[in-house]
């Protein structure tokens, strides 16, 4: 059986979309160890968590410095410097919200791993929408991906002419400062190769489009995308009730 990729992007998109309003931690930690466990049923793990970790960690972070030490409903103190103070219900707070975040950046790069570009192409011209939107749509949500195709690239040339890449963050750290500048110039050439390659085959061209690709959809599919939608919107309207009614934040 061949997953649309429409049907793949409702799949994250509305859990992304669900785990953020229901703000429940089990349910955030069930769906990122479902999506760490379906990248890594279809051999995406490698290159998922480090991608994952370099956007989570630092925002994790934050999350527990803002909210651990300034949250205003907090009253258990467990640490306190002057004006700042460590409370348990800020950590909470923060993990909850941390829970939330990771749930959602993990479903959406599980999705951007493992989704074929040029079928997300394709799928999108055939719901109408022009080429150069949907191209622009698809290479976003493969950006992260790219990025770290062009960094495992730079890595082994570099390391075929000699740089040593020892165990240790700050050793990986080092080697990514020389890795930084040959990144961003592949970025910058692969933008304009994508360019001059949209413009060769008419993506900014109005009026009516055929594509040779085809991407088989069913009946059954475009249901469960309608159910995935609508699953979601559900659940950012009880979430605007419970809040409107004096619920949880």
């Amino acid at each position: 059986m061949r997953v649309h990729p429409l049907t793949g992007l409702a799949v994250a998109g509305s859990t992304a979309v669900i785990t953020t309003a229901a703000a429940s931690l089990p349910l955030s930690l069930a769906a990122a160890a479902g999506a760490v466990a379906v990248a890594g049923a279809r051999g995406r793990a490698r290159r998922l968590v480090p991608a994952a970790a370099a956007v989570l960690v630092p925002l994790t972070l934050s999350l527990l410095m803002v909210h651990g030490l300034s949250y205003p409903e907090g009253r258990t103190v467990l640490a306190q410097w002057g004006p700042a103070r460590v409370t348990a219900e800020g950590l909470g707070f923060a993990l909850q919200r941390g829970a939330q975040v990771w749930a959602a950046v993990l479903v959406l790069l599980a999705y951007s791993f493992s989704v074929s570009v040029p079928d997300l192409v394709a799928a999108l011209n055939a719901k109408g929408l022009r080429g150069r939107f949907a191209f622009v749509l698809a290479s976003t949500l493969t950006l992260l991906p790219a990025i770290a195709e062009h960094v495992e690239r730079i890595r082994a040339a570099q390391e075929s002419r000699g740089l040593v890449i020892r165990k240790g963050l700050l050793h990986r750290a080092a080697a990514f400062r020389l890795q930084a500048v040959p990144l961003v110039l592949a970025l910058v050439d692969d933008a304009g190769s994508r360019a001059a390659a949209l413009e060769s085959r008419g993506f900014s061209n109005a009026g009516p489009r055929t594509s040779y690709r085809e991407v088989p959809d069913s009946a059954w599919q475009r249901t469960v995308r309608w159910a995935l939608v609508a699953a979601a919107a559900a659940a950012v309207a009880l979430r605007l009730v419970a809040t409107a009614s004096g619920g949880a934040p």
